[in-house]
């Protein structure tokens, strides 16, 4: 299937050519035709997928062929809520491409900035609001945001949401918008809780499913270094340096682990910043545009922050410290390998700290991660052996990651 073989008008198929889409991905052909057609919508499906153009494709098409009167105020037809600020930011940049000579306007609300300059766009009206669920739903106390004519809803990465404790302002929200309306629930994973959300919130509809079957396991390089946790920063100031690696996106479990590993490779030459949620707005935007424009090497961040983070050309994700949610593997190691690229993802393991979350990850992947034990240069006792729950599986091999629905 083509894009031109959906009925988009001239001027979406004009600039997603221009962006240099070929064809849709699996999430865009199996959840534009049903979203043009007006029907609720679920879609499972990951960041990096193209999920985003999945529902703004149809959006933007229903504003096309619904278009305001002459001289009528701007009001928000559409609503879409992110679970953090970079997601939404990235959700509204993408209209901006996507949408550009349909004469549109939309915009942010979030918070961590100001709430005025927010307030005075609202004022003057915007057609499409993205919004983070805190901010909106401050404005929806005061009564400064109108959600009474929305037409077309979209909920971004639910499962998120909801592991953030937002499901309360969510369902706030919802009972501030019209009953008749068209949904879209978009979820990397369908936990019991957000299948719950979706019988509340949508009417018939539609499930579209890709997952995490869309991250590419079989282009991802992957191995895992069994290594003392005090000697990880050096492990990873020299596998930078030996590996000649110019972009590299860095995970911890903690903000306080992110910050302080930027001092330590800073240490060792390389330009590096943090990005987590106790950093404004400001900060994070300024650390997510110098490491896209190459001006630092090193981004590391922690899961909540990187959700939704789209960076191009990412060589190598480092798990510095294993995740303990074994979803957030496979969320971490997607950030590499996009567009049809290869990639590479190299996990640092403290047998004596981690080895329950790996052993976790592996029953999760149905592999073992291979194992480089070859670290010479970095002195002292560093052969670590697995202890406990050594099960024999496969080693890592093409093909997806399979989908399911238990949380760890």
């Amino acid at each position: 299937m083509k894009f031109s073989d959906m009925a988009l008008c001239e001027t979406l198929l004009k600039n997603v050519e221009k962006l240099h889409y070929k064809s849709p991905t699996p999430i865009q052909e199996k959840s534009i035709p049903h979203l043009l057609l007006g029907k609720d919508l679920i879609g499972v499906a990951e960041t990096g997928s193209g999920k985003t153009a999945s529902f703004l494709l149809p959006l933007l098409q229903y504003f096309h062929l619904n278009p305001r009167e002459l001289n009528e105020k701007r009001k928000i037809k559409a609503l879409i809520l992110a679970p953090t600020r970079e997601l939404a930011h990235q959700i509204n940049d993408s209209i901006s491409r996507y949408g550009k000579g349909l004469g549109l306007k939309s915009t942010v609300i979030i918070g961590g900035v100001g709430p005025n300059p927010q307030l005075k766009e609202i004022k003057l009206g915007v057609d499409i609001l993205v919004a983070t669920t805190g901010r909106l739903v401050d404005f929806l106390r005061t009564d400064e945001v109108d959600l009474s004519l929305v037409e077309y809803f979209v909920l971004d990465e639910a499962d998120k949401m909801l592991d953030l404790g937002f499901s309360a302002d969510v369902e706030r929200i919802v009972k501030k918008l019209p009953k008749k309306r068209q949904t879209a629930i978009y979820s990397a994973t369908m936990p019991d809780r957000v299948d719950e959300l979706c019988e509340k919130i949508l009417t018939d509809p539609i499930r579209v499913e890709v997952g995490i079957q869309n991250v590419p396991i079989d282009r991802i390089e992957q191995k895992i270094y069994f290594v003392r946790t005090e000697k990880k920063e050096r492990l990873l100031a020299v596998l930078l340096d030996k590996e000649n690696i110019k972009k590299a996106l860095v995970f911890t479990r903690t903000k306080e682990a992110a910050n302080q590993l930027v001092i330590d490779i800073a240490r060792h030459g390389f330009k590096a910043l943090a990005i987590h949620g106790n950093k404004t707005n400001g900060a994070r935007m300024k650390s997510l545009n110098d490491f896209k424009k190459g001006e630092i090497e090193v981004l590391i961040a922690t899961d909540i922050a990187a959700r939704g983070i789209d960076v191009p050309d990412v060589e190598c994700v480092f798990n510095f410290e294993l995740p303990n949610e074994v979803e957030n593997y496979v969320h971490r190691i997607g950030r590499t390998a996009r567009a049809g690229k290869n990639g590479r993802a190299i996990s640092f393991c403290d047998m004596d700290e981690e080895e329950e979350y790996l052993t976790a990850i592996e029953d999760y992947l149905e592999f073992s991660i291979p194992v480089d034990e070859n670290l010479p240069y970095l002195g002292g006792n560093n052969v670590i052996k697995r202890t406990k729950h050594n099960k024999k599986r496969p080693q890592q091999k093409g093909g997806p990651v399979k989908k399911t629905n238990k949380r760890r």
